[in-house]
């Protein structure tokens, strides 16, 4: 199951209450078993403070199973190939769109827990939440979302 679909709102509640908000994935919420944390882009504030209203904290943030099952019903066309839009496009994008912004590749890979394996991954590399925050912002704060 996605990364996504195990959030709790209370992670959610923590990281929107941090000045440089990131959410700390914990291992077990990881297909690769691995901790990190995720910056969540300012013009996400807002509407993840109203979706986490009124929720317990031990709750999931989003209803995963169920957007996943929208999202393969309504065959959203894509504008470049043929085919429509996939939850795994969403990855796939962050890569490439990663490379047109010259997103730092070490920050990129941190993110997407991709192509982290090997001895500096496991042993020695392990940012602090600000740093992940300020480096994805440098690239990705001008993007309107």
């Amino acid at each position: 199951m996605a990364t996504i679909s195990k959030i709790t709102v209370g992670q959610m509640r923590d990281a929107l209450a941090q000045e440089k908000p990131c959410i700390h994935i914990l291992p077990s919420q990881d297909k690769i078993k691995m901790e990190h944390y995720v910056p969540l882009h300012p013009h996400l504030i807002d509407p993840l403070s109203r979706i986490c209203d009124g929720q317990k904290n031990d709750v999931p943030v989003f209803e995963y199973n169920s957007y996943s099952m929208w999202i393969k019903r309504e065959k959203i066309p894509l504008q470049r190939c043929s085919g429509h839009f996939v939850l795994g496009d969403l990855r796939k994008f962050a890569e490439q769109y990663g490379d047109i912004i010259k997103w730092d590749h070490s920050n990129r890979a941190y993110i997407l827990t991709h192509g982290v394996s090997g001895v500096d991954w496991s042993h020695y590399k392990h940012p602090l939440p600000e740093h992940v925050y300020e480096i994805y912002m440098e690239k990705w704060g001008k993007t309107k979302l």
